[in-house]
């Protein structure tokens, strides 16, 4: 693919991280990711997809979504739009024991309100990389990346071609709220309705949802979608696997979106509204493993870092490992 037909508010730049040597065995991620053609410096590495050995996993690609729009809509507390830098410099220096090639594609920023023109312009982009066979990957950014998310998956020609697609949200809220402008609170109502107006319907699973988090209307909201859940105080690891296999069942391709105040707030302070109770990292660690294993992962993202409230860049360093367990 040719990164320089991608429109980008900030071009990728060469990773940093802790240098423990050039060989293989001393490769961490930044020394493993590519550099957009966009933004290549003479000395970085670029991805040659001419060059990719097809027994190898397909090659992913990273695309920052730096905003906070929806969270301030929502009346959360801001600061996320900073969480892809901080996501990178967490994955950076972490051991690269992968086989997938990785690019870095940039950054698509929100500039003030401007929402929907950035959701639509992060949709087109992911659109083009997941045409070209990439396994694409958000680093948010509020919750309102999932919209731009779903506008991105919606857009290829898998999905208009026929394949059933799933939903899969780690999430302590439903985000289905009723609202006058679209927020992090309202992406998958607005996908819903999308798949409506489409004459579709959107099969739509969370695991993690807190009942004192979520009033009556959305769990009413919920059951009127017919959507799939599972209350964090139930998500042993039993019910989880067998919840999340149920609705690998149903579908062809998995969108997958984390929300990373699913965790317990002493696991991840470092987000929009930190959880009282939360699911394990274990648990979430382990769907995160069953779907990359289902071989239907088609788009993940990863949601609501915010690193002005972290706690010794906690929470970046466990939405990091997530990522690497996902493209690895």
């Amino acid at each position: 693919m040719d990164f320089s037909t991608l429109s980008v508010d900030i071009p990728a730049t060469a990773w940093t991280g802790r240098n423990d040597g050039e060989s293989p065995a001393h490769r961490r991620w930044w020394q493993a990711v590519a550099i957009a053609a966009t933004s290549a410096s003479p000395d970085a590495p670029s991805l040659n997809t001419a060059s990719l050995n097809a027994s190898l996993p397909g090659p992913a690609a990273l695309l920052g979504f730096a905003s906070h729009a929806g969270v301030a809509r929502n009346h959360g507390r801001t600061g996320a739009a900073t969480g892809p830098a901080a996501l990178r410099a967490a994955l950076g220096s972490l051991a690269f024991h992968g086989t997938r090639e990785v690019t870095d594609a940039g950054d698509i920023v929100v500039s003030g309100d401007s929402l929907e023109d950035g959701q639509s312009r992060c949709g087109a982009a992911l659109t083009a990389m997941l045409d070209a066979g990439y396994l694409t990957c958000v680093l948010g950014g509020g919750h309102e990346t999932a919209y731009a998310s779903y506008l991105g998956v919606a857009g290829t020609a898998a999905f208009t071609n026929g394949a059933r697609l799933g939903v899969l949200n780690l999430d302590a809220h439903f985000d289905l709220r009723e609202a006058p402008v679209p927020s992090s609170g309202t992406p998958f109502l607005q996908m819903a309705r999308a798949e409506a107006a489409a004459g579709r319907e959107l099969n739509y699973a969370v695991v993690g949802i807190s009942e004192p988090n979520n009033t009556r209307a959305l769990f009413d909201t919920a059951h009127e979608l017919e959507v799939k859940y599972l209350l964090d105080e139930d998500c042993s690891a039993e019910r989880t696997e067998g919840f999340v296999s149920s609705f690998l069942e149903t579908v062809d391709i998995v969108y997958l979106t984390i929300d990373l105040d699913v965790m317990p707030a002493a696991v991840a302070p470092g987000v929009s509204a930190p959880a009282a109770y939360g699911v394990p990292l274990a648990i979430i660690a382990a769907i995160c493993r069953q779907v990359a294993a289902s071989g239907k992962l088609f788009h993940c993202d990863v949601a609501e870092l915010n690193p002005e409230f972290d706690v010794d860049n906690r929470t970046a360093k466990v939405a990091a490992r997530l990522i690497d367990t996902l493209l690895r």
